[in-house]
């Protein structure tokens, strides 16, 4: 008997990983977070599975739910929204099961940033403009932040922010980045990406509050940085037509002449 734990990705019922679609298939009871996890997913499940919706339950009953499985010799398949690497709470089931010894598989999801980006269609790293992504969020109830993972100081980096978790906080948000980012810094915030109903707003920072006005909660995501309205950013090397490369040696001296993979 093994736990998988299968990141299921953002929402859209196709974006989910080939390997996740075949350990739903293969395991007679399903555990999912129910309030992010879209229900569609669930038609990968085998017939007369045992399908529990994980979102009114504790830590300590979805372990038990673990455990009688166990007992039983059944495969769970253990769906979270987006990757299991981000505010998942999967560390914490994973402790117990180790300290039960219940074996468990962790397969990766479609992160709601990637998700987010696809929508707006657009490269959050260009050349030029920003080269890293800082995924972050704003304190709430369920997680303090520590004392330095502050807006502030990511907003010193002026890389590209993707804020998860923080609609409710969006006026913090705004006065915190605008010193370094400046009021004409773009922003985009998608509500539920890649699911039927999604929207994405499109202001800057000095009119994003506006913008919003209240009409999105929890499941959206803020991104601020240059890169999402930057037509200017120069070209990267990996495709200039005189860069020398490992597929694509320059001359007979590059270093790369003659060289077999």
């Amino acid at each position: 008997m093994t736990v998988h734990f299968i990141g299921a990705g953002p929402g859209a019922p196709d974006l989910l990983t080939l390997r996740g679609r075949d350990l739903i298939a293969a395991s007679p009871v399903c555990l999912y977070a129910g309030s992010l996890v879209p229900t569609a997913i669930l038609d990968h499940c085998p017939p007369g599975a045992q399908i529990v919706n994980t979102a009114s339950m504790a830590l300590d009953d979805i372990i038990a739910a673990i455990k009688a499985a166990h007992a039983a010799g059944q495969d769970v398949a253990r769906l979270h929204s987006g990757d299991l690497s981000v505010w998942s709470a999967m560390g914490e089931q994973l402790r117990r099961l180790r300290a039960f010894d219940i074996p468990f598989t962790v397969t990766p999801g479609v992160p709601a940033f990637a998700a987010a980006a696809a929508a707006l269609e657009t490269e959050l790293t260009l050349p030029t403009i920003a080269q890293s992504v800082i995924l972050t969020r704003t304190p709430g109830r369920a997680s303090a932040m520590p004392t330095d993972e502050s807006l502030t100081r990511f907003a010193a980096t002026g890389a590209t922010l993707a804020i998860h978790l923080s609609i409710h906080n969006l006026p913090k948000v705004v006065r915190d980045l605008v010193p370094d980012y400046g009021d004409d810094c773009p922003v985009a915030v998608v509500w539920r990406a890649s699911w039927p109903d999604q929207r994405i707003v499109r202001a800057t920072l000095g009119t994003i509050e506006a913008a919003v006005a209240g009409s999105m909660e929890r499941t959206a995501l803020i991104l601020i940085g240059r890169v999402l309205d930057s037509d200017s950013a120069a070209e990267s090397s990996l495709y200039a037509a005189g860069y020398d490369r490992r597929f694509r040696p320059q001359s007979a001296d590059s270093r790369f002449s003659g060289h077999k993979e």
